[in-house]
């Protein structure tokens, strides 16, 4: 079975848009100032965006304190065509170990990670229905570490159930991973090496002394 093309269907619709007399509304949610850069950068040109920072899996709190800061710097510094609004969602990590309980040692990449990605998008959904935006979509498809069909399929499905349309993507396509990084180094922006949460912490700090020790043998 082939796999969809998410960044085709992205173009289809911002192509459908272009013809309208009014700029749509999105609600992207994002994950941190580095992997939104592109995406905004991008997006932007179609779309009067408002970001969306809710991410409760990170930690600790000081963590995301930063990230916050560093996603607000970003808009405030990044030349955009149409306007770019920034919202930040309360901190509530006891929902994302909720939603971790009995999956604390899966690895990344695997069922904790897809119901984090919920979480996020299913608060991300919401707001973008209650708020009467056209359209809600993500900044985790540009990272090469995410499951971009998995969010995707995700999103679709919460498009459904709250009734507003979810903008598809696989923004790491086009180079898009490669800007982000480009515009990091431009903007000077704080680059996390963990996902931001304690168990991608953990793993990270255990392939460095797996590393470190591999080095001494």
């Amino acid at each position: 079975m082939n796999q969809k093309n998410y960044q085709k269907e992205l173009e289809k619709i911002i192509e459908m848009n272009t013809n309208e007399s009014r700029v749509p509304r999105l609600l992207l949610h994002s994950c941190c100032a580095p992997c939104s850069s592109y995406v905004l950068e991008y997006l932007s040109q179609y779309f009067s965006i408002t970001v969306f920072y809710y991410n409760p899996n990170i930690s600790p709190k000081e963590e995301y304190e930063k990230r916050v800061e560093e996603q607000r710097r970003l808009i405030g510094e990044l030349p955009a065509l149409h306007p770019i609004a920034f919202r930040a969602g309360p901190y509530e990590p006891e929902r994302f170990y909720e939603q971790s309980r009995g999956l604390e040692h899966e690895p990344e990449g695997g069922e904790r990670c897809f119901r984090c990605y919920r979480l996020r998008l299913s608060e991300a959904a919401r707001l973008a229905a209650e708020g009467g935006y056209d359209y809600f979509a993500t900044t985790l498809t540009i990272s090469p570490m995410k499951n971009a069909a998995k969010l995707n399929e995700i999103g679709e499905e919460l498009s459904g159930i709250y009734q507003v349309a979810h903008l598809p993507s696989d923004f790491k396509k086009k180079n898009g991973y490669r800007r982000s990084v480009e515009l990091s180094a431009e903007h000077g922006l704080y680059r996390q090496n963990y996902c931001g949460c304690v168990f991608s912490q953990r793993e990270k700090v255990c392939e460095e002394n797996d590393g470190q020790a591999g080095s001494l043998t």
